[in-house]
This record gives C-alpha cells, sequence and structure tokens, in this order.
C-alpha cells in the first residue's frame, strides 16, 4: 500500500476515496465553497477539489473521468488520464468538458473524478539510425485489422 499526504482546503470535504473494496480509483469531490458551477453543452472548466498531496517518488497520481457521470452526462476530462507528478505540491484540479447535450451543474462536495495511483518508470532515450524489425512495421491506426 502506498500512502500519500494530503492536505484538505475544508476539514468537512472527504478525502478521496475508495467506494468499493476492489476499485482501482479513488473518488476526488469538487470543492466549490462559493457555490455550484454550471457547465452548458460543450463547455470546459478547472473544477478544483481543494486538495494538495505528496506523492511518493516513483509514482503517479492519474486523474480519470468517473463512468456513470460520462454514460448519464457525459461529463469527461479532457486530458484524460491526467498525471499529477510525485514533485507536484500545488493544488489538484480537475479539467471538465460536458460532452452532453444539456447543462451540467457541478456541485460542492460531488464525486467528480476518480485518483489511480500507479508506478513511474523512467527511460532513457537514445539517438538511433535504426530500429528492429517488427512483423507490424510502421504500420499505425488501424493496421493491425481494427475498424
Amino acid at each position: 500500500m502506498v500512502r500519500i499526504k494530503v492536505i484538505p482546503a475544508e476539514a468537512d470535504l472527504p478525502l478521496p476515496a475508495y467506494e468499493t473494496r476492489g476499485a482501482a480509483g479513488a473518488d476526488v469531490r469538487a470543492y466549490l465553497p462559493g457555490g455550484a458551477e454550471t457547465l452548458s453543452p460543450g463547455e470546459r472548466r478547472l473544477i478544483p477539489t481543494g486538495l494538495t498531496m505528496e506523492i511518493p517518488e516513483g509514482f503517479e497520481m492519474q486523474v480519470r473521468p468517473r463512468s456513470g457521470l460520462a454514460l448519464k452526462h457525459g461529463l469527461m476530462l479532457v486530458n484524460s488520464p491526467g498525471t499529477i507528478d510525485s514533485d507536484y505540491r500545488g493544488p489538484v484540479g480537475v479539467i471538465v468538458l460536458n460532452a452532453g447535450d444539456a447543462p451540467f451543474v457541478v456541485e460542492h462536495g460531488m464525486r467528480i473524478a476518480q485518483l489511480v495511483v500507479a508506478p513511474v518508470v523512467q527511460a532513457r532515450f537514445e539517438p538511433a539510425t535504426t530500429l528492429g524489425e517488427t512483423g507490424r512495421g510502421p504500420g499505425g491506426f488501424g493496421s493491425t485489422g481494427g475498424s
């Protein structure tokens, strides 16, 4: 288990939490003490969570959409999954897009996204003049038979 230090802006707002025993993502809530915000169809906005975190070196925090909000309301995260790096210590926000056909109201304290902790492996990028051969080669975008 990885320990994440969290500083909440408001003591009454719950910390990120796993809703079931097998959940990979911990739900994070909107921090809107000034009142609800309405997103028109096609509108995107940074929704604060009221949290700052200390993620251990060697890990990242991925920010992902909640499937129920996506299915029922068309609520998406623009840069999904977003990454919070281990050396970031600022406020955590969620870039939300209303891809639905009706306005969506984001209420203070509502579960707005989920956070997934993942290990990070950094690579060393090296210049090369040739690459190894594969059966696929340079084929991309649908080249493996998908439509």
